[in-house]
């Protein structure tokens, strides 16, 4: 199962999950640092420091990936370095970066960053966060910092990371930082990270014009209890306009859905979007970033958890039943087919641009085996179904041109702490040791062959 000839193999991770170092050469607090602060927000009472120590370990973890052969490697960079406020540049966050996006270079592996993945300066939430406008185009003014160092390196940008989990984990539920719970924020929130990405297009287009400018979305197929229900088929429209068609439409289409923007108008959406806002969001794209770990299934019949407050504004009561299928560690089922008709979707329903699976993965129970490997198979199995489901999607016509896995390390992951386990290559948190487990070798060798086996046994 060939993948195309110039299909690109990557890894992921994000500045505030893996580098620690979080006082250190002039970094000032994110809002995950404040969030990390308050007591039961996040598993174990952990935060981000240490995380994996990449800020004085990154040589080393340039040299991993290496030798797994991997060919790009999506980073973020933390705001919250380069310009912790509104204030001067910090020169020493810059410069951390520039060395990173030249080791990377020097190793032959080609850098893709993303200019924000939710560290947000502290001092800016403090100003009123992303349910202000304002933080746009503070954003803007780090893009600006940003590009002017590295626009003549870095040849493929990403402006935002996932905004639906800044705008309604961070504003709606309150489950990830800043740990606000007031549905009004959140849809401001989400439509000033849309004017803020708009706005990063711009800049990548004037420092770097020749490099490919993309957004990151996680995007989630929605499939409902009881398809002839039309109690269900209403939650399913409402949770998809909010977690897809909310963000693929402004920036694909330049302009909300009607029914989107129904649902939202008692919480202000139209009252924060100017004239001229859509048509900045809206910029041309070079790429899309789709992200997926699982499919959403849900009732209209409410559950334990259902209610306020909720990421799910004006959909709070809807029910998400569980199902008879695998689980990751996280608690999340295993569809991997579901990532072909999302795919197919995208490809079908909006403008064409070529689409990168920018992140994939999982967290199991990792436990080393006698030789000290963690034999890992449960995760060979999740991302050799998801490579499947992906080359499905190009059997259909679908211009997929990467996959990159998620994560290259064990980390920080955000409200689970360091419970959950999704890296290729095992963290000890102690002594900061890296071993590469069992799915590192064998994505390894799937980058190598530039596909799978039509009857591979390496995941059994």
């Amino acid at each position: 199962m060939a993948f195309p000839r110039d299909f690109v193999w990557g890894v992921a991770t994000a500045a505030y999950q893996i580098e620690g170092s979080t006082t250190v050469d002039g970094r000032r607090p994110s809002i995950w640092d404040a969030f990390c602060e308050r007591p039961g927000t996040v598993a174990g009472g952990d935060s981000g420091e240490p995380g994996a120590d990449h800020y004085r370990r990154m040589a080393e973890d340039v040299a991993l990936m290496a030798r797994l052969g991997v060919r790009a490697y999506r980073f973020s960079i933390a705001w919250p370095r380069v310009r912790p406020d509104a204030g001067a540049v910090n020169p020493a966050g810059l410069d951390f970066y520039e060395r990173l996006v030249d080791e990377l270079l020097r190793a032959g592996i080609t850098p893709w960053a993303t200019l924000y993945h939710w560290d947000l300066p502290q001092a800016l939430e403090e100003r009123g966060g992303w349910a202000s406008r304002d933080t746009a185009h503070r954003f803007a003014d780090y893009a600006d910092a940003v590009l002017g160092r590295l626009g003549d390196r870095v040849g493929t940008w990403t402006t935002l990371n996932e905004p639906w989990c800044s705008a309604f984990l961070g504003y709606g539920s309150g489950r990830h930082a800043p740990g606000r719970t007031d549905p009004s924020s959140a849809v401001a929130a989400g439509h000033h990270l849309l004017l803020a990405h708009g706005l990063g297009v711009a800049a990548i287009r004037e420092h770097a014009p020749a490099a490919r400018a993309g957004l990151t979305l996680n995007l989630f197929p929605v499939n409902v209890a009881d398809p002839a229900s039309e109690a269900d088929a209403e939650v399913r429209r409402r949770i998809d306009g909010l977690q897809n068609r909310f963000f693929l439409d402004p920036v694909l289409r330049g302009e909300y859905p009607a029914d989107v923007l129904a649902d939202l108008e008692p919480y202000g959406l139209g009252g924060v979007i100017d004239p001229g806002d859509l048509d900045v969001v809206s910029a041309p794209l070079d790429l899309l970033g789709v992200n997926y770990y699982r499919d959403l299934y849900v009732s209209s019949i409410p559950d334990e958890h259902s209610g306020p407050p909720s990421e799910w504004v004006g959909a709070e009561y809807t029910g998400f039943p569980d199902r008879d299928l695998p689980h990751t560690d996280s608690g999340w089922v295993v569809n991997a087919g579901e990532l072909t008709g999302l795919l197919v979707r995208l490809h079908e329903e909006y403008p064409r641009l070529p689409l990168y699976v920018t992140e994939n993965g999982a967290a199991f129970p990792d436990r080393a085996g006698a030789s000290g490997m963690v034999e890992d198979h449960d995760r060979i199995a999740f991302v050799e179904a998801h490579l499947r489901a992906a080359h499905a999607a190009l059997q259909k016509g679908v211009d997929l041109r990467g996959y990159f896995y998620w994560s290259l390390l064990d980390n920080f992951e955000w409200a689970e702490g360091y419970a959950k386990r999704f890296g290729l290559v095992h963290v000890d948190f102690a002594t900061q040791r890296r071993t590469p487990k069992a799915s590192a070798s064998w994505y390894s060798r799937v980058i190598e062959d530039n596909g799978l086996q039509e009857n591979d046994d390496r995941a059994r």
